[in-house]
């Protein structure tokens, strides 16, 4: 039986999952084994065709480990680290902003025991406190978190712009096309959630975002988790900017609310699930996947929201983005990542 409801912009999608992550066929189609129940989402003012490729992490190979990561090698040992760049809430170079480890650094063995480094069981760890250095005067949260770079350490190509480094919709004019590093996109993580703050204000605390697509200055998308004191499972919701204007969000586990009972479905701290975030045209669809329950699927059409011009580019952010900047300095928020993927039409690795 299939059962369909559309709200607003969204359509959600549920498909049992009978083993393993990220099981292909099960949104969309012809609705077999399929559930299809409708999304709710809320409004408020916020800050192609052709080949594909992709850049895979988290396939190292395995020394004490059961998912084929080595404990004892650095974060780049185990994933392919060359087309991101990390930022970190530390100040070393004394500019007063957090530090930026660039692609050729990061990718030859870097680690920092606070913030960034291989957890026991051979994951890539992030770690970010509420106090910290932040990436500019326009950003009020810390974060551990990687930046696509398409350029993979060419520096004589610009981070920001319609380049080389970034990418842009399959509904971008042509010019763009042609000039973008890639097109229409994949991000796809396996991870655990560890920690979130637990002190601070009602509506910032146990928040982070674990995933990204950022435009020139506003986000197509961020993917959420929040757990709250209390609470023995978080939730998961996602946000979608219109290019200069206000966030619609996305209940997809739980609910975002201050005061949420804990999700009946929700996710505990430790465990593992899987995301895809994915862009083909304006279309853009998130999923959510845990072993041997129902996917959820939040899809969004972003004909009108003033990402398919000519000089709007994209790339993906994953890692920890800590959302309370009102907990204890110490208070802090960690993920540990045990795959992590990237995907364009017409980007070469």
């Amino acid at each position: 039986m299939v059962l369909e409801k559309l709200r607003g912009l969204s359509k959600r999608f549920l498909c049992v999952v009978t083993v393993g992550l990220f099981i292909s066929g099960c949104a969309g189609g012809d609705g077999s084994n399929e559930i299809i129940t409708g999304g709710s989402s809320s409004s408020s003012s916020s800050s192609s065709g052709g080949s594909s490729s992709s850049s895979s992490s988290g396939s190292g190979s395995s020394s004490g480990s059961s998912n084929g990561l080595n404990p004892n090698l650095p974060p780049s040992s185990n994933f392919d680290l060359a087309d991101w760049y990390l930022s970190v809430p530390s100040d070393n170079d004394g500019n007063g902003k957090a530090d930026s480890i660039y692609e050729g650094e990061l990718n030859s063995g870097y680690g920092n025991s606070s913030y960034f480094y291989t957890g026991a069981d051979g994951g890539m760890v992030f770690r970010c406190p509420v106090a910290g250095y932040k990436t500019s005067t326009n950003t009020s949260y810390t974060r551990s978190e990687l930046r696509e770079m398409l350029r993979r350490g060419n520096t004589s190509i610009s981070t920001q712009g319609v380049n080389k480094n970034n990418w842009v919709f399959g509904s971008a004019p042509a010019s763009a096309r042609h000039a973008a590093g890639g097109v229409d996109g994949i991000l796809r993580a396996t991870l655990a959630v560890n920690h979130v703050t637990t002190t601070g204000d009602s509506g910032q605390v146990g928040r982070v975002i674990i995933g990204q697509i950022h435009a020139n200055d506003d986000e197509p998308v961020r993917l959420y988790y929040r757990k709250l004191p209390g609470n023995s499972k978080g939730s998961v919701y996602i946000a979608h900017e219109i290019e200069g204007g206000d966030d619609t969000w996305y209940e997809m586990i739980g609910s975002r609310s201050n005061s949420a009972a804990d999700p009946m479905d929700g996710i505990a701290l430790g465990e593992k699930f899987s995301y895809e975030i994915k862009v083909v045209g304006n279309t853009l669809s998130v999923t959510i996947s845990r072993e041997g329950k129902a996917k959820v699927v939040e899809e969004v059409d972003m004909s009108k929201s003033g990402y398919d011009v000519a000089d709007q580019y994209q790339y993906f952010k994953a890692g920890v983005y800590n959302q309370n900047n009102t907990g204890d300095d110490s208070d802090y928020v960690e993920a540990t990542f045990y795959s992590l993927q990237n995907t364009h039409t017409g980007y070469s690795d």
